[in-house]
């Protein structure tokens, strides 16, 4: 590299700092179901989501260079301050998300903190719109509506072929598919968010003149992307696990095996192509799909309403919050350092709020005995526990089946 100035610097920790963040916001995208159905250990199902993420962001570039030269103009003017302050609004709109449990789009969160800080700093002309439209708008609508199509009729297949078997015969055989379904979108997953952070470190050090324009992703950068992304997928989006996994629908095996394959397929063939979209909406868009595929299958519109309103929200929230961090950043070294001090302060509440309702791998599969939804952290005694209840379990070939509990 020429040159690697102060702001490069902080922009690039900035950028690692949302990887990290996009990790435990998304975990619940490859692994609530897998969770929720008890096919692994909540734990050892973030571990193994961890390591494949790790291995599939060093499997492709291609969305990577979407972002660093396909939404934002590198050569309108644009600072490396203004990514910053975009990454500000991304992450401070994802930790928002996750406090209220909802599983959102960090990748839509990152996008509209970059359109919103670059249309405050230049203007209209630093964004190619239609490159928004193309592969970013379009793909946010179709995705997780192709998902879930699939997700339903791949739900309704495999209830056929599963035919009169019991639940415990099909019990290994649907385990194995989830893990291995799970695996995969946890792959995928890596092919296509740790992607986003290269693309947008790269377009730091474009702007700030240590790389050549339309430059592919330095290998330093792939590789600290890479390992911000696993970390924070270790360490588990727990509310948004128990929200995905409990909350949308009552997931039985062969539905999480569906969703997952499902959500894999459209993840790979989108990062094939190029498609920056949100793995969150594609596995959300999967697992409604999952409930409303099996027979007498039940989904919470009313938690899947308040998941289409975030998703909504969020490319405009995370602008505002971005537009307002780059009008201070523009004003100079006070700015940026105000921007910074403000965006620690505000993670440092949203985490502290978050300590009086915690949610981790004990209880992210506690369920309110009455409503069947997921409990509050602190419902059921003073160690948060939920008393088991019982319900009916689906009706086998040789006569009812014996109650169910959870």
């Amino acid at each position: 590299m020429e040159h690697f100035t102060l702001i490069i610097g902080v922009v690039v920790v900035t950028a690692l700092v949302f990887d990290f963040t996009n990790g435990f916001h998304d975990t619940a995208n490859a692994m609530a179901t897998t969770i929720s159905t008890g096919a692994l250990k909540p734990k050892t199902a973030v571990a193994m989501s961890a390591v494949l993420n790790l291995v599939g962001a060093f499997l492709s570039v291609e969305v990577a260079k979407t972002i660093s030269g396909g939404i934002i103009d590198e050569g309108s003017g644009i600072q490396p301050e203004v990514i910053f302050a975009g990454l500000v609004g991304a992450i401070v709109w994802n930790l928002l998300t996750w406090l209220a449990g909802l599983p959102s789009s960090s990748s839509h969160a990152l996008f509209g903190g970059l359109i919103g800080a670059t249309l405050v700093s230049v203007g209209w002309n630093g964004v190619h719109m239609d490159a928004i439209v193309m592969k970013v708008l379009i793909p946010a609508i179709a995705a997780p509506l192709v998902a879930g199509i699939a997700a339903a009729a791949a739900t309704r297949l495999t209830y056929r072929l599963a035919g009169r078997r019991s639940a415990g015969q099909t019990a290994k055989g649907y385990r194995a598919g989830q893990i291995t379904s799970g695996a995969l979108v946890s792959l995928a997953h890596g092919t296509n968010d740790a992607q986003k952070t290269m693309g947008v470190i790269t377009l730091a050090l474009i702007t700030g003149g240590s790389l050549a324009p339309n430059s592919d992703p330095p290998t330093w950068v792939i590789v600290s992307a890479a390992l911000a992304i696993a970390l924070g997928t270790y360490l588990g989006g727990w509310r948004i696990i128990r929200t995905m996994g409990k909350g949308l629908t009552d997931i039985q095996p062969p539905q999480g095996f569906s969703a997952q394959t499902s959500s894999a397929t459209v993840i790979l063939a989108s990062s094939h192509l190029g498609f920056a979209l949100s793995t969150t909406q594609v596995c959300s868009g999967s697992i409604m799909g999952s409930g409303v595929g099996k027979k007498g299958g039940v989904v919470r519109w009313s938690t899947a309403g308040r998941m289409v309103a975030a998703w909504g929200l969020t490319l405009p929230a995370a602008g505002l919050i971005a537009g307002a961090s780059a009008f201070l950043a523009d004003r100079g070294d006070w700015g940026v350092v105000t921007v910074a001090i403000l965006g620690v302060a505000a993670s440092a509440t949203i985490w502290a709020a978050s300590r009086r309702d915690r949610v981790d791998h004990s209880n992210v599969n506690d369920v309110d005995p009455v409503t069947g939804q997921p409990a509050a952290a602190g419902d059921g005694g003073a160690d948060g526990a939920v008393e088991p209840v019982s319900i009916p379990a689906p009706r086998t070939a040789s006569g009812p089946a014996s109650q169910a509990t959870v």
